[in-house]
């Protein structure tokens, strides 16, 4: 079974040789991450998620108009965050960069509070369902003339409009109304790492709902790899990332992300709670990633035969795109792309072909 395996562009501060010890040399900056995109791309990476934060690193559609000219052939994953921009000028901005890429861009919509303000999930929900829709036929061409709860616009689409169609949209979320929201308006649904049961529990629910709305989904799994030549150094080194993380500091660190009193977050934190002495919450699933960061917060640990292994179990489950990352990001891409990712029958989720928005 193919599938999409992408790399992580640390724009948001996210980057440690010791989780939560931040260094001058890992800070996001132009240069820095310039080096993971352009390292992830001779990697032999399909895609590049560009996270989006507000309070740490650097924009994810300022940096993806500057990447895009240096890239040949890998795509890339522009987090944006509903109800930052009007989405008219979101619709001109993202298709500009669909052109810069010759194609290749795709879309993580986000839909945590915005900087300053303090939104009720069901609200903000809705929100991003009015965002996605107006955005989605805007991309694809189409005038739009929408009255919703947060949304009033009458406008044509911009000239500038996406070669392929609208760029399909990621998205995750584990509350009740981001899952409805998926099942609406997502093209691939989004994972945080869980226990092989977990899974399989969310993309059943998941795979219903979206059926229920005349519709099927795509699935991805977004988490952290530590692969070394055997599972002991790959263990070890689990443990020297960790090693110098206080506990205060990695509290403070999960505060600052908008997203800390999510579903999805409080699974991770589950995870932890639930894991062994060593921090596994099952073979190869190590939480303690999430001591020193919010959103995913474990990681695939083992030699080059149990990642690929369990990268294959996730996808016999049906996950077809894989989101990982590593400490330092750099050096972990390269770690991943020479013992695992030669093995792997991956490529982008291509034909791309955008799936109607439910009413």
């Amino acid at each position: 079974m193919g599938c999409e395996v992408s790399w992580f562009a640390a724009l948001c501060d996210d980057d440690y040789e010791f989780l939560g010890v931040p260094e001058e040399r890992l800070l996001s900056s132009w240069e820095h991450c310039r080096a993971i995109a352009l390292g992830a791309e001779d990697a032999g990476y399909d895609n590049l998620l560009l996270p989006s934060g507000y309070a740490m690193g650097i924009d994810s559609v300022a940096f993806a108009a500057g990447i895009a000219p240096l890239l040949r052939r890998m795509q890339l994953l522009v987090a944006v965050r509903m109800g930052e921009m009007w989405p008219a000028q979101l619709a001109r901005q993202l298709a500009t960069v669909d052109q810069m890429l010759g194609g290749r861009l795709t879309v993580n919509i986000i839909s945590s509070d915005l900087p300053g303000q303090g939104l009720e999930s069901a609200p903000r929900y809705r929100r991003t369902l009015e965002y996605m829709h107006v955005l989605r036929e805007l991309l694809s061409g189409k005038p739009v003339d929408f009255r919703g709860e947060f949304i009033t616009i009458a406008v044509d689409p911009p000239r500038l409009r996406p070669a392929r169609g609208c760029p399909p949209f990621y998205f995750g979320g584990l509350s009740e109304a981001a899952r409805e929201v998926a099942a609406r308006a997502a093209d691939v649904f989004l994972m945080w790492p869980d226990t092989m049961a977990g899974v399989a529990a969310v993309l059943a629910d998941m795979r219903a709902r979206a059926a229920r709305h005349g519709r099927q989904l795509r699935f991805g799994y977004r988490a952290h790899v530590i692969v070394r030549a055997t599972e002991t150094e790959a263990r070890a080194a689990a443990r020297r990332l960790t090693s110098r993380l206080d506990d205060r500091a990695g509290d403070a660190i999960r505060r600052r992300s908008l997203d800390t009193g999510s579903a999805g977050v409080m699974r991770q934190d589950e995870l932890r709670r639930m894991a062994d002495s060593d921090g596994y919450a099952e073979p190869g699933l190590w939480t303690g990633i999430g001591r020193g960061r919010s959103g995913a917060g474990a990681a695939i640990v083992g030699d080059p035969d149990q990642v690929l292994a369990k990268i294959r179990g996730y996808a016999d489950l049906g996950m077809e795109a894989f989101i990982l990352s590593g400490y330092p990001h750099a050096a972990e891409a390269d770690l991943f792309a020479r013992h695992v990712l030669p093995r792997l029958d991956h490529g982008p989720l291509l034909p791309r072909v955008a799936i109607p928005s439910a009413g």
